[in-house]
Parts: C-alpha cells; structure tokens; sequence
C-alpha cells in the first residue's frame, strides 16, 4: 500500500474561516447576513471534528496487543462509519466489518474501531480506506488472515450527479488466508450477514 504523506498544515484559523465566508458568496449568499454570522466558525469545528484523523496515529492505537492460543476468526461487524470522499468533499455514510485469524496475539475490540475511525476521519476513497484498514491490522497482529469490508452510502451519488438515492458501494480487502481460501471468506460474509440482520 502506498503510505499517504501526511502534511503539517500551514493555514491559520482566520485564513479558513475567511475561506468559508468567500465560499458562501461564492454560491450566492452574504455572509454577513444574520443567520451566517456564525457559520464560518461552525464549519471550521465541523471540520476539526469530521478530519481529526490527520492528527491522529492509528499504528500507536494498535501498539497494545494481548496473548491467545485460538486460531479462530474475530469479527467485529456494523462498525458505523462516517467518512468524506476527495473527490467532492461530500459525506459517504455506511458500515464497515472486520475479521481476522489471530497469529498469537489479539487486539481489543474497541481498538479495532478506533483505528477504523483514524482512516475514515480523512479525505478518502472507500477503496482505499478499506485497503489502509486490513493492512494497518495485519501489520500490527500478524494474523493469519485479514477480511474488511465497507458498504455505504456516498452523497455524491444521492444528492447531486445522477441522484440515485439508494445505491450503495461495497468494497472488501483480503489478506492471508481470506484471499487464499474461498470458504473462509465465505464463511466472513455469512457472518456478516447473520449478523446485520439480527441488527434489524
């Protein structure tokens, strides 16, 4: 995977906030106007809420790891996730699922979402952010065998373009033996499924 560089960002909070208020006249409105006196400053927040994970380290997330003798598939699935596509900057919105085989050490579920949330809380494109996720796992427990797979809902298909409201993308990343052997990775989606519809 080719490791994204991340950049120290060398814009001031004023300069961003003066950026948003050239957007809203941009599209036609007047920034001083009541109702968007505060908005510049809102967006802003947003945004450092909506891109913290440029500021954060999902390898020292993953530092912590615990002894096991099973071999067995860990799976962790409807995992909500958020994230902005780079393409337009819009929301795509869905859920992500995620196996491995444990190589002698496991890591903590809570950990597992949390690194998820370091990937999706960037500019991103689901295929890659699916891929950033197994490997960053694998990397961290060794497994034997790593499975992600995302589906969602990208804004820039429902809200604009051809308005299809109710596509929805999926993508999977296999490694170890989820790539080598079929039945595994059947079993992970059969999984998944039993699980998202005992969700509903």
């Amino acid at each position: 995977m080719n490791q994204r560089k991340l950049v120290k960002s060398e814009v001031s909070r004023e300069e961003a906030l003066e950026c948003v208020r050239k957007l809203i006249q941009y599209i036609g409105d007047d920034p001083e106007r009541e109702g968007l006196l505060d908005t510049p400053e809102r967006v802003i927040s947003s945004y450092d809420e909506l891109f913290s994970g440029y500021h954060l380290d999902a390898h020292q997330i993953l530092q912590k790891t615990f002894p096991t003798s099973s071999k067995e598939m860990v799976v962790l699935s409807n995992i909500e996730i958020y994230s902005t596509c780079e393409h337009h900057m819009i929301p795509f919105v869905g859920k992500c699922h995620i196996a491995y085989i444990p190589n002698e050490r496991v890591i903590g579920l809570s950990k597992l979402a949390r690194m998820m949330e370091v990937f999706s809380r960037r500019l991103q494109i689901q295929e890659e952010l699916t891929l950033e996720i197994a490997e960053t796992l694998n990397d961290h427990v060794h497994a034997f065998g790593v499975a992600v797979m995302i589906e969602a809902k990208h804004m820039c298909m429902s809200a604009r373009g051809i308005n299809k409201q109710h596509s929805v993308m999926t993508t999977t990343a296999m490694l170890g033996r989820f790539q080598e052997d079929r039945e595994l990775k059947n079993d992970f989606f059969r999984l998944v499924d039993k699980q998202s519809a005992g969700m509903h």
